[in-house]
C-alpha cells in the first residue's frame, strides 16, 4: 500500500521498499473524491428514461426480482433488487429522463 507525506510541495509515497517523490497536478487535486456504495441506494448506472415501474412503496421485494426498466441509447434494462428488502422510497417516474448516478430507489 501507498503512504503519502506532503513535503515543501513534493508528496513522499512509498511501494513495497521503494520510496518516491512526486509533484500532485491540479487535475489530481481537483478530482472527485471516491465515496464507497451505499448498498440500499439503487442508482442509475447510465443516463436514460423511465419506461416502467414494477414495485411500490412498502413493498417487500426478494434479490433478483425486476424493479424498473431504465431505456437508455434504445436498450430496455431491466433493474433488479441487489438484495431482499422493503422499498422505502421511489424517486422517479414513469417518462422522466435521469442522469448517471441518479438515485432511482431507497431500500429498507
Amino acid at each position: 500500500m501507498a503512504k503519502k507525506k506532503k513535503i515543501e510541495g513534493l508528496v513522499d509515497f512509498a511501494i513495497l521498499s521503494m520510496k518516491y517523490k512526486t509533484r500532485l497536478t491540479k487535475k489530481f487535486v481537483n478530482r472527485t473524491q471516491y465515496a464507497a456504495p451505499i448498498p440500499n441506494h439503487v442508482l442509475s448506472y447510465i443516463p436514460g428514461t423511465i419506461q416502467e415501474i414494477y414495485v411500490k412503496e412498502g413493498q417487500k421485494v426478494k434479490a433478483g426480482e425486476s424493479l424498473l426498466i431504465l431505456e437508455a441509447m434504445k436498450m430496455r434494462n431491466q433493474i433488479a433488487m441487489p438484495h431482499d428488502g422493503k422499498i422505502k422510497s421511489i424517486n422517479v417516474g414513469t417518462g422522466d429522463k435521469i442522469p448517471k448516478n441518479h438515485l432511482m430507489i431507497e431500500i429498507e
